[in-house]
C-alpha cells in the first residue's frame, strides 16, 4: 500500500492507494486522514439520497447519486470535509462528511448476484435461525475476526464474516 499526501492552502488530502477488488478490501494500514480517523475505514450513509461527486467541492459534477440509507462505503481518502469512497462495485467519488455515519452496516455477498446465507444462533455454526439472500444489507455488530453478529429485517444471527462487504476480513467489533 503506498500513501501519497498533497498539502494544499485549505487542508490536507490524503489518498491511499491499493490494488483491491471490492471483495478484497485491504485491512486498516494504521495511517490517519486529516480527521485523525483511520484510513481506510467503513462508515455508511446516513441518508436515502447522497450525491457522489466527481471531486471534493460541489462545484464538481455529481457523478452518481446513492439512494440507500444505511449502504457501507469504503472512505479511502478526506480532503477537508469531503470523503472518496468505495463502494461495493469498487466505484468510487466524493461525499461531503455529513452525509456519512459511523455505524456498520454491510451487504452480505454482493459479488453474488443470487444465492442464500444462512444466519446462525451461535459462533462457528450452531443451528440455522435464519436465511438472508445475497445482496441483503444490514446493522453488524460483534464481529470476532471470523464471524459477525448480522441484523436485517427482523432478522438476526452470526454468519461468516468473509461473506460481507463492510467488515475488513479478520476485523475485531465490539
Amino acid at each position: 500500500i503506498m500513501v501519497c499526501v498533497l498539502a494544499l492552502a485549505t487542508g490536507a488530502m490524503v489518498f491511499t492507494f491499493a490494488h483491491s477488488a471490492a471483495t478484497d478490501t485491504p485491512k486498516n494500514t494504521g495511517e490517519k486522514g486529516p480527521s485523525g480517523l483511520p484510513l481506510p475505514r467503513f462508515v455508511s450513509l446516513k441518508s436515502d439520497r447522497v450525491n457522489v461527486r466527481k471531486g471534493p467541492s460541489v462545484t464538481h459534477k455529481v457523478a452518481w447519486v446513492f439512494n440507500r440509507k444505511g449502504l457501507p462505503v469504503e472512505i479511502i481518502a478526506e480532503f477537508d470535509h469531503w470523503r472518496r469512497v468505495r463502494d461495493s462495485e469498487g466505484e468510487e467519488g466524493w461525499v461531503y462528511y455529513s452525509l456519512l455515519t459511523g455505524k456498520r452496516t454491510a451487504l452480505v455477498t454482493p459479488w453474488h448476484k443470487s444465492g442464500r446465507i444462512e444466519l446462525f444462533n451461535k459462533l462457528k455454526g450452531g443451528k440455522p435461525v435464519a436465511v438472508v439472500e445475497a445482496g441483503a444489507l444490514g446493522v453488524v455488530s460483534d464481529c470476532t475476526g471470523k464471524w459477525c453478529r448480522f441484523a436485517a429485517s427482523g432478522l438476526q444471527g452470526w454468519v461468516k464474516q468473509d461473506l460481507l462487504w463492510g467488515v475488513y476480513p479478520g476485523e475485531r467489533l465490539n
